[in-house]
Parts: C-alpha cells; sequence; structure tokens
C-alpha cells in the first residue's frame, strides 16, 4: 500500500518589519517538534523515500530538523507548493509520485483540506484542526499517481502533542 506523508510546516516566528511570508524562519518550539518527529519516524522505521517541499524557508528548515532521514537527491522543493489549493497539490502528489511512499511538506489551509478531501468519511482525527508540525499517514490501494479524493484511509495522525 502507497502512503502520503503530509505534513504542515513546523511553528514559524511572526515575520520581521518588511519581511516576506515566504522567508519566515521556524521558531526554537517549532525546530524542536520538527526534530521529536523526525526521531519518530526513525523510531517507527515508517518514513517515505521521498520529499516534495515548499520552497519557503520555514519548510525547508521543517525538512532540515527532521535530521538524516532523507538522501539529498530525495527531496525536491517546489516553488509551486507555495500557494498551491488542495486540488494543485493533489496534482503535485500524482506528478511527484514514484513507486514508493511520498511525503509533501506545506503550508494550511492546504495540508488539511487535502488530507480532509482524501481520506473522505475517516477524517474525524482531523476535525479538531491540523496544527504546525502535524502529519497525517495516508494509506491508497492503488499508486499515488492515481490517488483520488475519498480513496486514502487516515493510518496515522501525529501531532506534536501526540499521535491521534
Amino acid at each position: 500500500m502507497p502512503r502520503l506523508y503530509l505534513l504542515r510546516h513546523a511553528k514559524a516566528r511572526w515575520a520581521e518589519p518588511g519581511q516576506r511570508d515566504f522567508d519566515r524562519s521556524l521558531d526554537p518550539s517549532g525546530v524542536a517538534d520538527a526534530r521529536r518527529l523526525g526521531t519518530y519516524l526513525q523510531e517507527s522505521e515508517s518514513r517515505p523515500e521521498r520529499i516534495a517541499a515548499s520552497s519557503s524557508t520555514r519548510t525547508r528548515e521543517t525538512v532540515a530538523a527532521l535530521g538524516d532521514l532523507f538522501a539529498k537527491g530525495d527531496v525536491a522543493y517546489l516553488d509551486s507548493l507555495y500557494e498551491a489549493t488542495a486540488v494543485q497539490a493533489l496534482d503535485i502528489v500524482r506528478k511527484q509520485a514514484g513507486d514508493g511512499d511520498l511525503m509533501i511538506v506545506g503550508h494550511n489551509p492546504v495540508m488539511e483540506d487535502l488530507a480532509t478531501a482524501l481520506v473522505g468519511a475517516d477524517a474525524a482525527a482531523l476535525k479538531a484542526g491540523f496544527p504546525t508540525c502535524g502529519l497525517a499517514v495516508i494509506a491508497f490501494d492503488v499508486a499515488l499517481s492515481a490517488a483520488e479524493p475519498g480513496t486514502g484511509t487516515l493510518e496515522l495522525f501525529w501531532t506534536p502533542a501526540g499521535v491521534k
């Protein structure tokens, strides 16, 4: 069963005067949360083969804080994920899908909207929202390149506060 890992970037600092939203960096608690998630993924031996991430500063820093989970060539930074809608993000998933599992690192509301759409009736765990550094792991009976709304099964919803 191929899996899609949808990760909202970790907690970011507020923008400095004159700073673009795109350039906001993680705050210390965001770095700590992403490191905890990286440790969790290493210990559970449940991790994707590839990452496609928004090219914003905070998503790049989130990927870096996950640790040595991925080879450098297995991470693609895409400008198109920064302001993507859920429909556009699903198209990116389909295009980035390879033979194995894929992680998308992006922003809300897109991560929450996409996760909710993909799992359909199985979205109860997501009703309370999708916090920063929240990770939804969704399994499919078909290749990720053929993923459609309502066809995924939510296997795990990890948050900095714990697994749901």
